[in-house]
């Protein structure tokens, strides 16, 4: 697909919102629900061409970094199996829920995630981001255990944790896709 000049990808799934991603390969990606239709899409897209093209700019400004080799990565991975579940058993408290298992892996589209067994998935790349990002996904993720979404309530509860989350949540945007555009593969 493409909408003035801009190629994207669409990716329809069961959900209730449209959201535009630029992967760190400069990828355009529209997620969107799965009754949207193409010309919903693209009128979408059109809106936001002007983010669109100040977010591609600005990606391909920023210098390109060598790819992280499959050392570096086993020592991120390494050294977040270290200082994540810390972090969890501090936060897990003071959200007041508990958690399974915690996984750390290397990966290109998410840095957290928490499945509806309590099971928590972090990014080793969390480990290179200021400490107040790795402590805002690893809370982000925690309140999930109370709210399996996104909602107003979900949001309130990373607030009553987190108070200034939105200010890691804009250094991810910011600087996310520079880390892991780093991974190779």
């Amino acid at each position: 697909m493409e909408t003035q000049n801009i190629p994207y990808q669409i990716i329809r799934s069961n959900r209730k919102t449209v959201s535009i991603q630029i992967r760190a390969d400069g990828q355009v990606v529209v997620r969107c629900p799965r009754r949207m239709s193409g010309d919903a899409v693209r009128t979408f897209v059109e809106s936001k061409a002007k983010w669109i093209g100040k977010h591609l700019a600005r990606q391909a400004a920023a210098p390109k970094l060598p790819p992280f080799t499959d050392e570096e990565i086993r020592e991120l991975v390494q050294k977040a199996r270290e200082i994540i579940p810390r972090r969890v058993a501090y936060f897990a408290p003071l959200v007041g829920v508990t958690y399974g298992k915690i996984t750390i892996r290397s990966q290109r589209s998410r840095w957290g995630s928490c499945s509806s067994k309590g099971n928590l998935n972090f990014n080793c790349l969390l480990v290179l981001a200021p400490a107040e990002v790795l402590d805002y996904v690893v809370v982000h993720e925690l309140c999930h255990r109370k709210e399996m979404n996104h909602s107003g309530q979900f949001w309130a509860e990373v607030a009553r944790i987190f108070p200034d989350y939105k200010a890691s949540n804009a250094w991810l945007k910011e600087n996310g896709a520079a880390l892991i555009g780093r991974l190779s593969g």
